[in-house]
């Protein structure tokens, strides 16, 4: 190959990419000065935000300030109620120490006093017992007789045909028997 058909090969090949770079290059060169626009515009606009934000700033140290002292002077009261907490807690514990000494006198009284009443229960109670034993010794006594009085009235008076008519009667005066001698323990 010769020098001219190499130089018309490298012609037909790099002229066409040459052309197609320029093309890319031109739109690129656009892309570009719209960038550069918007950063312009980024740009102004973040000035605007900074400038907005000093504002801000300037107006919330001037509220942070103001705030400060209200916070201070809250601490303040709140330091003076804390105080006064103290205080009151104080009054209250020395509250609580008399009344409690005076329930500690109250309950030993109550128990002192419990124990004279119990015991007074338990004499009353030995006293009763024997009254109810003696009691209950007569009540038997006087049924011991009374059956002896009634077997004796069964062999004088009983016929064998008014044989089951005692045997009710009999069993309804061992239930009167009884009731009395329930009545006689409640």
């Amino acid at each position: 190959m010769e020098l001219k058909d190499i130089v018309t090969v490298i012609k037909e090949l790099v002229i066409p990419e040459l052309k197609e770079i320029r093309y890319e290059q031109s739109e690129i060169k656009t892309a570009l000065t719209l960038t550069n626009k918007r950063l312009d515009d980024v740009n102004t606009h973040m000035a605007d935000q900074s400038r907005r934000i000093d504002e801000v700033r300037a107006e919330l140290s001037g509220r942070i300030d103001e705030t400060n002292k209200r916070i201070d002077g809250t601490n303040k009261r709140i330091d003076e109620t804390n105080k006064r907490i103290d205080e009151t807690n104080k009054r209250i514990d020395a509250v609580q120490n008399e009344l409690t000494g005076r329930i500690e006198n109250v309950r030993s009284d109550l128990v002192r006093r419990m124990d004279e009443t119990n015991k007074r229960i338990d004499t009353v109670q030995a006293e009763l017992s024997q009254r109810l034993d003696a009691i209950h010794s007569d009540v038997i006594l006087r049924i011991d007789k009374t059956n002896d009085r009634l077997d004796q009235l069964y062999m004088v008076i009983v016929r064998r045909d008014e044989h089951e008519e005692l045997k009710t009667r009999i069993s309804q005066l061992e239930r009167d028997v009884a009731e009395i001698k329930h009545r006689l323990a409640a």
